[in-house]
């Protein structure tokens, strides 16, 4: 598999998973368009990648509006001739709970993570279609927008949001033989460094030793670079099958998300009115279904005490 001849934006991508998502399309050949708030640390990640041999490019500036989607667009095209791959992975947190979340809380996070995936893939779809370019369109996501997670409800809103706009996007795309898919990572990052249940994994990961089996495996959580090599095959001729998907990876795993379905079905003549359905609700349904993410009992040999105030 090899991505020579390709140019690619990565959004947020001067630390963390940007970061290692960047490397590993210009290790596959691809030219890259770093961008990151900080000017600086856009710059040290542009070198990094020169340095170890590949071509690279740095727009400093915040996602979300359309001005810094037109930017990137005219930074690959003008720096490397043409754009044929956009990963969306810029994104920020605000976490608290519904009752104690302000405006700017809700607002920042949409604007960065969804509206910033929406300006970002339509200034890029819309060059690839007006140069024939069968491009990729590779969205982030995470398991909070598949099963929610407590005090997420900006984060949650956005990564669900951004799942539904790639299943739209596959088939607004699909003619002009453009792709989209929505990635799931599972993996270290600043976000899970603060969860003491992934404390051991995090301190190993740190490190540079191996993750212990459990989360690798059992968990399907691992570094950034695990995350990477999917990052690379959807941004490959290899992967011109697979839209509309929402695949989530980790460690030693791979996952496909299913679309929403119906899991029960039941039908009354006449309706189903108020009265009926409390009469009849659970037997015609069943078992409600679970939200958040349920996570097994750490083993003793990989608790950490909970850090002190």
């Amino acid at each position: 598999m090899t991505l020579a001849g390709k140019v690619a934006i990565i959004t947020g991508s001067g630390r963390g998973l940007g970061l290692a998502y960047a490397k590993e399309l210009a290790r596959q050949g691809a030219a890259v368009v770093i961008n990151d708030v900080d000017e600086a640390t856009a710059d040290a990640a542009v070198r990094e990648i020169q340095d170890a041999g590949g071509r690279a490019t740095g727009v400093t500036a915040f996602v979300g509006s359309t001005e810094t989607a037109d930017a990137l667009v005219e930074a690959a095209v003008s720096t490397f001739g043409r754009l044929d791959i956009v990963v969306t992975n810029a994104g920020v947190l605000r976490d608290t709970v519904l009752w104690k979340m302000s405006d700017d809380d809700f607002d920042t996070v949409i604007n960065v993570h969804l509206r910033g995936t929406f300006t970002t893939v339509r200034a890029a779809a819309s060059y690839m279609r007006a140069n024939e370019i069968a491009g990729r369109v590779i969205c982030i996501g995470s398991p909070t927008g598949q099963r929610g997670n407590f005090g997420q409800t900006n984060y949650a809103a956005a990564k669900a949001g951004i799942v539904g706009m790639v299943r739209t996007w596959a088939l607004e795309l699909s003619r002009a033989g453009i792709t989209a898919n929505a990635v799931i990572p599972v993996a270290a990052t600043a976000m899970t460094a603060t969860v003491p249940y992934f404390a051991a994994a995090v301190e190993a990961d740190a490190a540079g030793e191996p993750m212990p089996d459990f989360f690798r495996h059992d968990l399907g959580f691992g570094t950034s670079d695990d995350v990477a090599g999917l990052i690379a095959f959807l941004a490959s001729d290899a992967s011109a099958r697979v839209t509309g998907q929402a695949i989530g990876i980790g460690g030693d795993r791979i996952q496909l998300w299913s679309h929403p379905e119906p899991v029960a079905t039941a039908y009354r003549e006449g309706g189903w009115t108020a009265d009926a359905l409390a009469e009849g609700f659970f037997d015609a349904v069943g078992d409600m279904q679970s939200v958040g993410e349920k996570f097994p009992a750490l083993p003793e040999d990989l608790q950490r005490p909970a850090p002190t105030a």
